[in-house]
């Protein structure tokens, strides 16, 4: 079962390291639609869900 604030679809993630920074990148795969969030290194899951929550207000913009 999926939690009702989950992205709607396949969503893909990509972190990328940058010195002390990360950035998560989230795609959602039937739009094509990409959205990123940037932290510190230590913190990747706390970007995964801040790319997530992005991704779902960009696509209820849409």
């Amino acid at each position: 079962m999926t939690s009702p604030d989950a992205v709607p679809g396949e969503v893909i993630l990509e972190l990328t390291r940058n010195g002390p920074y990360l950035k998560c990148s989230a795609v959602h795969v039937a739009t094509g639609l990409e959205v990123s969030a940037f932290g510190p290194v230590a913190e990747p899951e706390g970007l995964k869900r801040i790319a997530l929550a992005k991704l779902k207000r960009a696509l209820a913009a849409r």
